[in-house]
């Protein structure tokens, strides 16, 4: 048996975690804390990222539909929130262990006190032996709808505690080689080394009435994670002793492991992360390579063209010409000015932009490459 990890993530989708009235999976929560309590018991610290509080309100509510409008999604997350941290509260008291809940906005996670704030609230709980259960503050925040699902927020999470493992507990097995419910020649992927664009091509929408991620959404935490240095695993959250299987690596899903000196700094991670992206750059094939595999910033004379209006200092996308994302960074032009001297070298655009003078167009020391 593999050594535990010393911290883990664990993730839960509201596919996984409400039955199918609406209401939360009492027996499934009791299973996750069963599992979690042992975990604890072994030392290791666990964190919970719960979603579910919109579906579990809409049972409590009796609203049958989810809510398109945000008045009603945050009203439904207000009734389920209650719901779900009752539940956890409960089953874990059941083996002594303490649970606090840790309710982020994007605002929390994307303003630098707010980051470090949330980390130390995190690290404290860890520390007093509690289990921090954590989902998005549903009920007071829009841009969490808009941000569309927590796997991210758990890979956000994982970074804060400095998780060794993060594992999304989904509705299906894993990542197929197709849609194993049109294909019945698809096959699980148990292990990735690197998320290549025939990875990406793998993954397809949410097709969860209740839920709001889906396996691309999985894909992209899987990049922050192993961009940390985090393995993750996305496995069937409803399986026997899951938790326990996949923090002993007894191959259960598909696990993404980083690459040899994958572990971005801790203000890379923020950039690539938390931060709401305001625009895209899109690079040629030579820039996108110095990028990937020389480690170069971003420089405007790679810069096929600017999409969306920002700012400098704006965190941007940076895709390759194909649209295949390869990584996010802060600006140093805006969308005006990148309009002005895409294509162009660095001492050209001094002639005329003398206060650019040397200027790439993202640093390397604030890229994140995907």
């Amino acid at each position: 048996m593999a050594d535990l990890p010393t911290r883990v993530v664990f993730k839960l989708g509201s596919s996984t975690l409400v039955a199918g009235d609406g209401s939360p999976d009492l027996g499934l929560i009791a299973s996750v804390c069963d599992q979690v309590a042992e975990l604890v018991a072994r030392g290791v610290g666990v964190v919970i990222v719960s979603s579910g509080a919109v579906a579990a309100g809409m049972g409590r509510l009796a609203v049958k539909e989810r809510p398109r409008d945000i008045p009603g999604l945050q009203a439904c997350a207000s009734a389920g929130q209650a719901a779900l941290t009752e539940a956890y509260a409960v089953e874990l008291a059941r083996h002594g262990v303490a649970c606090g809940q840790v309710l982020l906005t994007r605002r929390d996670v994307t303003d630098r006190d707010g980051y470090l704030n949330a980390r130390n609230t995190l690290q404290r709980l860890l520390e007093l032996g509690a289990v921090p259960v954590v989902n998005e503050n549903d009920t007071v925040s829009v841009a969490e709808f808009a941000f569309g699902d927590n796997d991210t927020l758990g890979a956000i999470v994982a970074t804060l505690v400095s998780a060794d493992l993060y594992v999304i507990l989904s509705d299906v097995d894993g990542l197929y080689t197709a849609n194993p419910q049109e294909d019945p020649d698809a096959r699980l992927v148990p292990l990735v080394r690197e998320l290549t664009p025939e990875i990406a091509a793998m993954a397809g929408g949410s097709t969860s009435s209740v839920g709001t991620g889906g396996m691309a959404a999985k894909l992209r935490a899987a990049r922050a994670s192993v961009a940390a240095g985090i393995p993750l695993v996305i496995c069937r959250g409803r399986e026997e002793g899951v938790l326990l299987r996949a923090a002993c690596e007894e191959g259960v899903g598909t696990r993404f492991e980083p690459g040899e000196g994958s572990h971005e700094g801790a203000r890379k991670l923020w950039i690539g992360l938390a931060e709401v992206v305001r625009g895209t750059l899109v690079l040629d094939d030579g820039a996108r390579r110095a990028v990937v595999e020389s480690g170069a910033s971003v420089l405007p004379v790679g810069v096929l063209r600017a999409e969306g209006e920002f700012e400098a200092g704006d965190v941007v996308n940076v895709v390759g010409a194909d649209g295949a994302l390869v990584g996010r960074g802060v600006t140093r032009y805006s969308s005006d000015e990148m309009a002005r001297v895409h294509g162009l070298r660095l001492d050209v655009i001094a002639r005329f932009m003398p206060e650019k003078d040397g200027q790439p167009a993202i640093h390397r020391d604030e890229l994140l490459v995907l």
